[in-house]
């Protein structure tokens, strides 16, 4: 079977101890990205399983149209940035794994990494010591401030465990589930979402994004929060009212802030606004990047591939396709 593989931007795909399971095939793999239609379209022409890592490249109607043998298309997680009615109409199998129960530790420790980064200001120090300069910042300690959650998830409750570890005071505020979650777990839940942004020292996003979900933290929600105050998102940036965020650390609430997620990724701009502001800590979407985490993924995603050729698809999204095809 032909096998494209896209965005595989480490070239780290065929250094994994899963990628045997695909020996035999015929694997191509790209390291770079593109969203552009005709380009997709040309270097996918002969594809007939498609591997996604993750939604970094968006798989829509124009495209699929385009796409004469592809069959299958393989990936982990949600799927946002795949067309599923246009994949069905086309008799193109969509699986993938929701993995439901296990959360992303990878993901949790990234936002513990960006929590102590940004409050002890490590990525500002690395580069003062290596321009010469010795010690220009104060930071600050964890112990005995308030750990704000928004949204009592998977990955919320395992960053409430970090908190109390770090003797952190641990507040949370989400849906009827989160609270339910979080009073199991010891863990106060705020009355309001204004309490949690007044109350947080370190205010952390693990929250899914849906059309509900879109523009949850608004400006007004921002400008509670105190001069001294962090906020973290290593969910989805469009948790966050567009442009919000920006105002809210130039007018000094909250004080800083350290991000992972962008609206537009990759993000390859210097000049974005985020990236030039010294009192932000930015990283390029590393949540899930771990290679621990990579074999669970990949792993997955060649077994659905195989199950496939094989003719017993697991994990399908839309079993209408199977009828289609």
């Amino acid at each position: 079977m032909k096998i494209s593989i896209l965005d595989d931007y480490q070239n780290g795909v065929r250094t994994l101890a899963c990628f045997p399971k695909l020996a035999g095939h015929d694997v191509t793999i790209w390291n770079d990205h593109t969203k552009d239609t005709d380009a997709l379209a040309q270097r996918l022409k002969d594809t007939e399983a498609l591997v996604l890592i993750r939604e970094r490249t968006p798989i829509r109607a124009p495209l699929i149209e385009r796409l004469p043998e592809l069959k299958l298309i393989s990936q982990t997680s949600v799927y946002p940035h795949v067309d599923v009615d246009a994949c069905t109409r086309r008799g193109i199998l969509l699986c993938s794994d929701l993995h439901p129960g296990a959360p992303s530790y990878a993901t949790a420790e990234l936002t513990w990494c960006l929590i102590i980064s940004a409050l002890r200001s490590v990525p500002q120090e690395v580069a003062a010591l290596k321009s010469g300069r010795w010690q220009s910042t104060i930071g600050t300690a964890l112990r005995g401030r308030t750990l704000g959650i928004l949204g009592y998830g998977r990955i919320g409750a395992v960053l409430a465990r970090y908190g109390k570890a770090f003797e952190m005071k641990v507040l949370a505020w989400g849906r009827d589930r989160s609270a339910e979650r979080a009073r199991a777990d010891g863990v106060e839940f705020a009355a309001t979402k204004e309490a949690l942004f007044e109350r947080s020292d370190v205010l952390t996003l693990h929250v899914r994004l849906t059309p509900e979900t879109r523009g949850l933290v608004a400006a007004s929600d921002l400008a509670r929060m105190k001069p001294t105050s962090l906020i973290v998102n290593t969910s989805r940036a469009g948790l966050i009212e567009p442009g919000a965020l920006v105002a809210a650390l130039e007018r000094g609430r909250p004080g800083r802030a350290a991000v992972d997620v962008y609206e537009e990724e990759p993000l390859r701009n210097p000049d974005h606004p985020l990236l030039r502001m010294n009192n932000v800590v930015c990283t390029p979407h590393l949540g899930y990047v771990e290679r621990d985490g990579y074999e669970r993924i990949f792993g997955v995603i060649f077994e659905q591939v195989l199950a496939f050729i094989a003719g017993t698809p697991i994990n399908v999204i839309n079993p209408e396709a199977l009828q289609r095809r």
